[in-house]
């Protein structure tokens, strides 16, 4: 009997084995696995994180509260600027045809802010634009910083995207120029140097209108 058992097992044992082997000759026109030529990783390989997203600049950024005043610490400056009433776009300005933007600087209370487009009328430019929006924090000899946003317009950079510069916006005059030039005026979008210029128009004098005699 135990003979038997023994001889009964080791036929169990060799069938299971016989099971679990792959068959000696497989089908070479198996069709390939969805998965050819590996099947996908169970996780991602970790890649390094970008640059921080912190302190970027923008009209408010990181809370920034909205300012109630400028400061002005040139009068000289301010009296200037007071009249900067007109926009150059470097980028167009050269181009016969091309003609300047209208800004406006205005007064409210304490507080100075300036607004400002100019469309681009040179030949092959039509439709290109830039604009000014923001709030002047300080004005200084030869310095003036806007807090706001410039942005361009030119349909030939990323398909006509808007390309913005935002934060605080330096502009500065040199010597006995009237012109205040963007600091930060590289286009994000291209690195073309805008030369986008603010600039100060003389106001017309007022003259007085001469008494008329009284006719007899």
């Amino acid at each position: 009997m135990q003979r038997i058992a023994l001889s009964l097992a080791i036929l169990v044992l060799a069938g299971s084995a016989l099971a679990q082997s792959p068959p000696a000759d497989t089908d070479s026109t198996q069709p390939p696995s969805s998965y050819y030529p590996a099947p996908p990783p169970l996780k991602a390989p970790p890649v390094e994180k970008g640059a921080s997203l912190n302190n970027l600049s923008s009209p408010l950024a990181g809370g920034h509260p909205a300012p109630t005043r400028t400061d002005i610490d040139s009068e000289a400056e301010a009296h200037l600027f007071a009249h900067a009433t007109r926009m150059v776009w470097g980028r167009y300005s050269k181009i016969k045809g091309a003609k300047p933007g209208v800004a406006s600087v205005t007064k409210q209370g304490p507080l100075w802010t300036i607004k400002g487009r100019l469309d681009s009328v040179a030949p092959g430019t039509e439709g290109d634009w830039v604009a000014i929006d923001g709030v002047v924090e300080r004005i200084a000899a030869h310095n003036v910083y806007i807090r706001g946003e410039v942005a361009f317009h030119v349909a030939k950079v990323q398909n006509g995207t808007v390309c913005k510069v935002g934060g605080l916006l330096h502009f500065r005059r040199s010597g006995k120029s009237h012109t205040w030039r963007l600091a930060e005026g590289d286009n994000p979008c291209d690195g073309t140097q805008e030369k986008f210029d603010l600039v100060y128009e003389k106001p017309a004098e007022k003259r007085p209108v001469p008494a008329q005699g009284k006719r007899t």
